[in-house]
């Protein structure tokens, strides 16, 4: 880089050696500020200066100019970054040239140097402007090297917020090599701001001006720095900045700010998260996972995308052991190898095996004990499972089964199965078998000590299998984008918010609950295409084209969180919610699942009408 060349040119490199350059330029400094305090007491001539007077200063400036260096080091003007030195610093420095005046006026009185009254005023008037000089010369120079050049051959940026954020982002970009582009001007909803200026930048309009703003000014990026603006909030501004065509970026949100950790490297690009329209779930992990602090935790199905998430969240609140168990042993691998570096101390089990295998789940239980179990292990592709009915009854409910009753045969404490809102009312396989997963759970907290309780959720964004990932490649590939149907609506959620959702769960069950998370509004699968194809920088249906393709099958239009007979208890925390249990005749279920359990091993499309009979909600 040119400029920073330049830098390195001009400035020593060594921190040591810029403040002794600063240091001999605070002592040229303290000289000049004592022949000015004099030569403009006497009227800027300087043949009406008396002898005396001179003597006396110039034979006093050796104590003068040590006095001044070591109050500037009390100060610390030295370790202050002048390149981005505000207010306070300008107040510091005038503090500490009055404090070194202030030596001098005593030192010459104590050592019965005579000058006039008003010499020292002028001296320390003259001090403060030299050292203002050096620094603002300094801030000029770091200025002109690092931002002129560099913000010119950039990229054009508005600002969305020209609140305390949008000043400190717009700071950066003049002073930091780093930084690249231009703020050519801000948006901001407060109409009293619009027509002013910040640091020089226009305060241009309001967030509906933005388009305009954007031809205007030649905007190539818009940088949206809101941090406390809610979740709807964000979604309107991006939706807003969006249709301009520019580039998007976001400032997090507004523990960045609380942190000091607003900046350039700060902002990232909008996700898809932003377009949720709600705000994420907060969990303090810290105040509630005691519960496994000390505990053997198994976790089923841990290299999938909660299981891995809920290893690593488990793993950071120092269980006795952590078992991973997963049938899948790329994914175990992976997993293992990236918790043995971040948690160097940890007991850390990798084992393989299917959920399926009642040995291996007894065997497991029997040596390692487990007092926690969540169980993640599932199938959960639901057109796959509409082709493989059987494959899903047996992996679902039939894992589910014996692993419950291995944690209740080995005295586990609390039992956590991970379900889905597809439960609800269920029209394709997948959530048949998810809803009698959490009827056995029923049926098994019913007669054991165990606490058995179940967490249903709505999709998760970025899981495997999920749409997201999919519509991404489609992207990528240049489309189509498909989308089953242009009405089609689903609950969303993220993978730590799933997570959350999971680990409160462990910590409020007593035993037989299904946790409900209050998802916010449901979102249509067409915005979400348009959403994520606007996002990649492309226009849908011209850049990208979108395709329907129909319904899959077992597929629904929307979904659904409670079942009609389910009522809902709060907990302490307001977007977790109890459904109440329906009850059932829990002998008459036993049985038929003995009688599902030969269907299924018999692999026919009977299994459909079986799972019928268990289920009266199923619709096939």
């Amino acid at each position: 880089m040119k400029n920073r060349n330049l830098l390195e040119k001009y400035l020593p490199k060594d921190r040591r050696i810029r403040m002794m350059v600063l240091m001999g330029l605070d002592v040229g400094a303290v000289c000049l500020a004592s022949f000015l305090g004099l030569f403009i007491r006497f009227d800027l001539n300087i043949e009406k200066i008396p002898p005396g007077y001179a003597k006396a200063v110039f034979d006093y400036l050796p104590f003068y100019v040590g006095i001044t260096i070591g109050v500037f080091l009390l100060f610390r003007m030295y370790a202050t970054m002048w390149s981005v030195a505000g207010l306070r610093e300008v107040v510091y420095l005038i503090g500490a040239c009055g404090l070194a005046s202030l030596f001098q006026l005593a030192g010459m009185i104590m050592t019965e140097r005579t000058v006039p009254r008003s010499y020292f005023v002028l001296s320390f008037s003259a001090l403060c402007v030299c050292e203002g000089i050096i620094r603002l010369s300094y801030r000029i120079f770091i200025s002109m090297s690092l931002s002129r050049s560099d913000q010119n051959a950039g990229k054009r940026i508005l600002i969305a917020g020209a609140g305390s954020s949008g000043a400190v982002i717009l700071k950066e970009m003049t002073t930091s090599p780093f930084a690249k582009g231009k703020v050519v001007c801000f948006a901001d909803d407060d109409r009293n701001k619009v027509g002013k200026y910040l640091n020089g930048v226009p305060i241009a309009g309001t967030r509906e001006a933005i388009p305009a703003l954007v031809d205007k000014y030649r905007v190539d990026e818009i940088y949206i720095a809101m941090p406390s603006a809610s979740a709807k909030q964000r979604k309107e501004i991006i939706e807003i900045c969006r249709e301009t065509g520019c580039e998007v970026k976001i400032l997090p949100g507004i523990y960045q700010l609380l942190n000091g950790e607003v900046s350039v490297a700060g902002l990232r690009q909008v996700e898809i998260e932003d377009l949720l329209g709600r705000e994420p779930i907060q969990v303090n992990l810290d105040e509630i996972m005691e519960y496994v602090s000390g505990k053997v935790v198994l976790v089923t199905g841990g290299g999938g995308s909660i299981g891995s998430e809920l290893c690593r969240q488990v793993a950071g609140h120092q269980p006795k052991q952590l078992i991973v168990f997963d049938v899948y042993e790329n994914n175990a691998y992976d997993l293992q190898q990236e918790l043995k570096d971040k948690f160097p101390g940890l007991d850390l089990v990798v084992l393989i095996g299917s959920v399926r295998n009642t040995h291996r789940i007894e065997s497991v239980f029997d040596k390692y004990r487990p007092d926690i179990v969540y169980h993640a292990a599932a199938h959960k592709h639901v057109p796959l499972m509409e082709d493989s009915p059987c494959e899903a009854i047996k992996n679902n409910v039939f894992g589910t089964y014996k692993t419950a009753k291995a944690a209740n045969q080995y005295g586990a404490k609390r039992f956590v199965l991970i379900s889905t809102d597809k439960a609800v009312n269920p029209t394709n396989i997948m959530g048949a078998s998810k809803r009698m997963c959490e009827m056995v759970i029923q049926m098994m907290n019913g007669r054991s000590g165990t606490d058995f309780v179940a967490v249903r959720f709505g999709n998760v964004l970025g899981s495997n299998g999920s749409v997201i990932p999919l519509f991404k490649r489609q992207i990528e590939q240049g489309g189509p984008v498909t989308v089953t149907h242009p009405d089609i609506i689903r609950y969303f959620m993220t993978i730590p918010e799933a997570v959350s959702l999971v680990l409160q769960a462990g910590a409020y069950a007593k035993g037989g609950e299904i946790f409900v998370l209050d998802m916010g509004e449901p979102v249509k699968i067409l915005d979400l295409a348009n959403n994520l194809i606007r996002l990649s920088g492309y226009e849908p249906g011209e850049e990208i084209p979108i395709e329907f393709t129909g319904l899959r099958p077992g597929e629904k239009l929307y979904e659904e969180l409670l079942m009609e007979e389910e009522g809902l208890l709060d907990t302490p925390n307001r977007l977790i919610h109890i459904g109440k249990p329906i009850e059932f005749d829990q002998k008459e279920f036993e049985r038929k699942l003995e009688e599902l359990y030969e269907t299924a091993n018999q692999d026919t499309e009977e299994i459909r009408g079986k799972v019928k009979e268990i289920v009266s909600t199923y619709v096939f």
